[in-house]
């Protein structure tokens, strides 16, 4: 009889010992490799709902297909005017390059001075260059003004002084800087006279100016409009699957579990629309490139269209992603809020 009961209580420890080692290995998981378990599911649970999403867009190919052409119009027209800005400084550094500083020596300094001079001022860090110009070489320049060149040859001797072509750093940038530069150079002792046309610079800044504010104001615009459309795709989407997220709900499901592969649906429509966007950038370059071409030839320019450099265009599909995940989370954050099992 008492072996008996000894095998019984022996028995009845058994289970309360291996329960108690249970609880002591779990206890030592959440311990110690816890979080790397909860890592784990964490990204288990992304992976799925990340390949989810993307399924769940084949299921309804041409909603998807349409929702994603509008997406790609709208960021399209934000590249575009990303590229008429790039290709507009283009254009501007060309005018900036034919307006550098015109330096007008004194009668008395020779080559040799104004080379001495010139090897001073290329030492400035707001200048870029500097190009001696010898008397003969301003003579030469002055014959191509029309009848001028004859007045020129007329005279005994070359009364041009000789004078240096000076090109500053950014012009179209730092006005100041340049002001300060042209009063620097007005004070050397060799110099009689220093031109520059200042009021064209001023224009020139004002128009860059003026660009990229234009640019910054049509991009946010666009960025609202994705940010609604991609809205208005999810909110669609939670309408149509309403009774699947009470029944997740109801078994205890929280709301960042539930829009997950929502956020990862915005993120896809975002992703496939900035691709489609930079591919429509691209094709309006093919029937602009030709005429533009020409017309730069025309005036002896080197002037040619640029395109979107690849960092460029991963800023572009990165941004439009964003935006789609972006929108997703604004609607669901209100949405989800509301929809209570009864």
């Amino acid at each position: 009889m008492r072996s008996k009961k000894r095998r019984q209580a022996q028995e009845v420890k058994m289970p309360r010992q291996a329960k108690r080692i249970r609880q002591e290995g779990r206890q030592n998981r959440v311990a110690g490799g816890g979080v790397k378990d909860k890592l784990i599911i964490y990204k288990d649970l992304h992976i799925r709902a990340w390949y989810s999403s993307l399924l769940r867009l084949g299921k309804t190919p041409f909603a998807s297909a349409i929702t994603i052409a509008v997406l790609a119009i709208s960021i399209a027209l934000a590249g575009s005017f990303q590229l008429l800005l790039i290709n507009f400084q283009q254009l501007a550094g060309n005018l900036e390059t034919s307006a550098p500083i015109s330096l007008f020596l004194r009668e008395n300094i020779n080559e040799n001075r104004a080379q001495i001079l010139a090897d001073s001022l290329r030492k400035n860090p707001t200048i870029e260059s500097v190009q001696v110009i010898s008397k003969e070489q301003g003579r030469a320049l002055f014959k191509t003004f029309g009848s001028f060149g004859a007045a020129i040859d007329m005279l005994d001797e070359n009364p041009l002084p000789v004078a240096l072509e000076i090109m500053p750093k950014n012009t179209l940038h730092d006005n100041g800087q340049i002001a300060t530069l042209v009063n620097t150079l007005k004070q050397r002792q060799e110099v009689d006279y220093v031109r520059m046309d200042m009021e064209w610079l001023q224009r020139l800044q004002a128009m860059m100016a003026v660009a990229h504010r234009l640019f910054a104001v049509i991009n946010a615009l666009l960025g609202f409009a994705v940010l609604f459309i991609t809205g208005n795709t999810i909110r669609l989407e939670l309408n149509s699957r309403q009774e699947e997220i009470m029944i997740t709900k109801l078994v205890g499901a929280t709301n960042s579990f539930i829009a997950t592969p929502f956020v990862y649906t915005g993120f896809w429509i975002g992703f496939f629309a900035g691709v489609l966007a930079r591919i429509i950038v691209a094709l309006l370059l093919v029937p602009l490139s030709g005429p533009v071409e020409e017309l730069s030839a025309h005036y002896n320019s080197n002037f040619h269209l640029l395109s979107l450099s690849i960092a460029e265009s991963i800023k572009l599909i990165f941004m439009s992603a964003l935006l789609g995940m972006l929108g997703s989370c604004l609607v669901l954050f209100n949405q989800l809020q509301k929809t209570n099992p009864q």
